[in-house]
């Protein structure tokens, strides 16, 4: 078995460490009423190393009876955990932070193994939130908004949540979704990616290690069946999803000719190779604008010079994209592109890696340009390839990003505060605490004469 998860994480050694990946048999478990369970599944989920195609685990999808039993549980401890006081969850929570920054290197070399980002971009994963509770949960108070009467705000606990998660970042995003939930007083199902649930499990340790309630979170598994029971189930008040549609994400980052060169040549084919293109905020298309075109054939020469290897082997800078459907998918975006006129300058599609042949291993891509109509334009590739864009002037690029309906993000490179002013007023592309709670506001009156009233108050308060 490639991952036996014998790590200094666990304090009682090797029984905690075989509760959620079987010694037997290479099998992930469940995370049930805080227990590392089989489950009675007879279907089942390879799960790859996506440098070496080898089987790691095999992930459960699990039954109908445990993904309901994951929700008894959070039901059920929800009745006490939403009324603990604000400040013991923010005790639990800090001794959750300091155990991740203790755990770190495991939690990166699980992120490495399934999902195959390199180690220092599988550390950048693992984010703090959620102890700054005390002020994040404030509500408001408004006093004398008419005689005798008062109203504030507060933020109350939905219940039961879920999480669903891709398998770009299985610590950040997880690490989005269930600390929040916790803090704000509710507790959650959660679904992480079957592609690399590894980082989700060792987080489950961590986090009954703190001393969060057993039930506090429930892991389930699977694929469709899982998302669709999470969706329907009437219990689970929110859902938090992060994933695409069809077409996914485009980022589009603005080149201007006033821009510093060096920092961003440097910038580009960082947020555009980084996770091998893998993110969701990767800067997947640049526009040039005027003379800026002719920074072009340096951006392919910086390209050319990354590292293609194994997450793990030192000086990596990118490495295999999770699955050999994703690596086709990509590969067939860059044809499309050949296909449909643009320019291919830099082609990483037939990259060797020594001692990974079976890897699923694509170089740096760059289609030049390319057209707004062209297929590797309109869909998310989710690899590293970078397409590009020229066009005449800040307007024409403004232009170009508003008409795409997927963009998370954007950025402009320029040294001119106007020039950055403008496209910050102008564009139109975008995506916290608040999904977890519900604001409730509550007006009381405490009137003088509460004790002698006769008769009911059938009138709207006045301001007397």
């Amino acid at each position: 078995m490639a991952l036996t998860r014998i790590s200094p994480i666990f304090k009682q050694g090797l029984g905690k460490a075989c509760r959620y990946y079987s010694s037997a048999a290479p099998t992930t478990k469940l995370f049930l009423n805080g227990k590392f369970v089989e489950s009675k599944t007879d279907r089942w989920i390879d799960l790859h190393n996506p440098a070496t195609n080898e089987v790691i685990t095999r992930v459960p999808q699990a039954t109908q009876a445990e993904m309901q039993a994951a929700v008894d549980s959070c039901k059920q401890t929800f009745k006490k955990w939403s009324q603990t006081t604000v400040l013991t969850r923010q005790q639990c929570m800090f001794r959750f932070q300091d155990l991740i920054k203790k755990n770190m290197g495991e939690l990166a070399k699980s992120i490495t193994l399934e999902q195959g980002k390199t180690l220092v971009d599988a550390e950048g994963d693992v984010v703090e939130h959620c102890c700054s509770i005390t002020s994040l949960q404030l509500g408001e108070t408004m006093t004398g908004i008419a005689k005798d009467m008062d109203t504030y705000t507060i933020r109350v606990p939905l219940g039961v949540t879920a999480g669903i998660t891709p398998f770009n970042f299985p610590a950040m995003i997880p690490l989005w979704m269930f600390p929040t939930a916790l803090i704000t007083g509710n507790t959650m199902v959660l679904k992480p990616s079957e592609r690399d649930p590894g980082c989700t499990m060792l987080l489950m340790q961590l986090m009954q290690d703190a001393g969060f309630p057993d039930g506090c979170v429930n892991v389930i598994h699977g694929a469709h069946d899982a998302v669709n029971f999470i969706l329907d189930d009437p219990d689970i008040k929110a859902v938090s999803f992060v994933g695409s549609d069809q077409a996914g994400a485009k980022n589009h980052g603005v080149v201007m000719p006033d821009a510093n060169k060096e920092n961003t040549l440097n910038q580009l084919v960082g947020a555009a190779f980084g996770a091998a293109g893998q993110r969701c905020m990767a800067l997947s298309t640049a526009v040039f604008v005027g003379e800026a075109k002719n920074w072009i054939p340096e951006l392919v020469e910086r390209a050319k010079k990354l590292r293609v290897n194994a997450g793990d082997q030192p000086d990596t800078d990118l490495g295999p994209v999770i699955s050999p459907e994703s690596k086709k998918r990509v590969c067939d975006l860059v044809q499309s592109g050949v296909d449909e006129g643009a320019s291919l300058l830099l082609d990483g599609r037939n990259v060797k890696v020594p001692g990974y042949e079976n890897g699923n291993f694509v170089g740096p891509c760059i289609l030049h340009n390319v057209k707004p109509n062209m297929k590797c334009y309109t869909e998310e590739i989710f690899g590293p390839v970078l397409v590009s864009l020229e066009v005449d002037t800040l307007d024409d690029a403004i232009n170009v990003i508003n008409n795409n309906p997927y963009g998370n993000g954007t950025a402009i490179f320029t040294n001119n505060g106007a020039t950055a002013r403008k496209f910050t007023n102008e564009i139109d592309v975008g995506q916290g605490l608040n999904f977890y709670t519900q604001m409730k506001t509550v007006t009381q009156m405490w009137r003088d004469e509460d004790a002698t009233d006769t008769k009911p108050a059938v009138a709207m308060p006045t301001m007397k």
